[in-house]
């Protein structure tokens, strides 16, 4: 980058911008601006090469700018930029949805598209309270959610989610939800490799939230089958089983959020296929188009498809949907996304390099403030005990030294959280863990 580009960045006005959960007044005094992107690195605006060690924001499998997708976004754009997905639509959404559902855990086979991860959750659970409406069953209008859950910012997404910090704001926004609690046994399963061994039992506490509203007033349950966004909380051997058998026995629907897990982030497709367990809904966004283009989806199962296509053929069956669902550009990316992962087999490729991933990870036990370190296919969350009276500082300086050393990580609260793009090598593996334990060794 010429000194130009870097003096024309430098003369940005920063001041409009309201960055998304950002410190801004913060970020504003030291930018962190990227330029560019290729493969496994970004460019930052002082010229430096990034190392990509969160996939963008979970989202960039595929590594960032391939052309297969890039080429594909721009044929769309200059062939049709736009078409309504309201009594109209184009063959791409079709096509897209078609190879989205082959790979789709087995059942899951109708998907309707939205933009996000937030609009994935919110329509998953209006397509629940709908389904037990149609059944004649609409007094099932309670939604469990779990804490420590991330289920993005719409109104839905917030009120089962279990993290404070999106809630302090806004209050309690729908009425008539409550949450599981969380997996995470630190005395018990620190420092697990993979799945942790104890904690299902843990799934019980729905029988406990059944007893106490009745089974006929709960419409679905919904859960990140490893919670990301709250540092990479893996779901005990057999926790996901129990679930599910308890949701059957009382006629509950199991909702998966996978905009995280999907798309070979645990060795295969989906988090539901790496731990056998199959959902009734499935959200999914992010890596769907290796994010060029924002697009989500929710996969569901035939049987609640059917139940809507009553009535008389012309009526509309569902309420519900977006400007930009199934948006050609979106479908184009998502085509393209979809093949590059079967041709360069992808999810194959990550779950082989899963083992030397997992020896990295666990080699920075012993660093100094280290209480914790999780993992799962391609996917890390390293726990460091936190600063009295300064929760998440530790961490977050170690997410500037490292940006300062060229690796970008993530931090939620005082977890670093790795996941990295699936073409992921060994020296990129050695270079994020040997740039880690640097920062870590040193961190105050």
């Amino acid at each position: 980058m010429g000194t130009n580009e870097i003096e024309l960045l430098q003369q940005l006005n920063l001041q409009h911008l309201w960055l998304p959960f950002t410190a801004n007044r913060q970020f504003k005094a030291q930018p962190r601006l990227l330029v560019a992107a290729r493969d496994m690195h970004y460019t930052a605006h002082d010229g430096r090469t990034i190392l990509d060690a969160v996939a963008g924001l979970w989202a960039v499998n595929a590594g960032h700018c391939r052309a297969p997708i890039v080429e594909a976004i721009s044929r769309q754009a200059a062939t049709l930029d736009y078409a309504t997905g309201f009594q109209m639509h184009h063959p791409g959404a079709f096509l897209a949805a078609e190879k989205l559902a082959a790979i789709a855990p087995a059942g899951l086979d109708r998907v309707f598209f939205v933009n996000s991860g937030s609009e994935a959750v919110d329509t998953a659970l209006k397509m629940a309270l709908a389904y037990h409406r149609l059944r004649g069953e609409g007094t099932r209008r309670v939604l469990i959610g779990r804490e420590r859950g991330y289920h993005g910012v719409g109104f839905g997404g917030i009120s089962v989610g279990g993290m404070p910090g999106n809630r302090k704001t806004f209050g309690n926004l729908l009425p008539l939800v409550d949450h599981l609690p969380h997996t995470h046994d630190a005395q018990r399963n620190a420092f697990s490799r993979g799945q942790p061994q104890w904690g299902a039992e843990r799934a019980d506490a729905l029988e406990s939230l059944i007893a106490l509203h009745d089974a006929s007033n709960i419409a679905a349950v919904i859960v990140e089958p490893v919670a990301g966004s709250t540092g990479v909380l893996l779901p005990p051997a057999g926790y996901l089983q129990r679930l599910r058998e308890i949701c059957d026995r009382h006629g509950i629907l199991l909702i998966f959020d996978e905009v995280i897990t999907g798309f070979g982030r645990t060795g295969a497709a989906f988090a539901a296929q790496t731990f056998g367990v199959t959902p009734d809904l499935l959200t999914c966004a992010k890596a769907l188009t290796n994010a060029a283009v924002p697009m989500g989806a929710v996969l569901v199962k035939r049987e609640i498809f059917d139940a809507f296509m009553t009535g008389p053929e012309s009526s509309i069956e569902f309420y519900h949907g977006y400007t930009y669902s199934g948006h050609p550009l979106a479908s184009a990316a998502a085509i393209a996304t979809l093949d590059l992962f079967r041709d360069e087999d992808l999810f194959a490729r990550g779950a082989a390099l899963a083992p030397y991933w997992e020896d990295a990870v666990h080699s920075l036990r012993g660093l100094p403030n280290i209480i914790d370190l999780r993992n799962i296919g391609l996917v890390a969350g390293i726990e460091l005990e936190s600063i009295p009276s300064k929760p998440g500082a530790r961490a977050f300086e170690a997410f500037l030294r490292c940006y300062r050393r060229g690796v970008l990580i993530r931090t939620t609260g005082d977890t670093i959280a790795l996941s990295p793009p699936l073409i992921l090598e060994r020296r990129h593996v050695d270079e994020i863990f040997g740039v880690l334990a640097e920062v870590l060794r040193d961190l105050p």
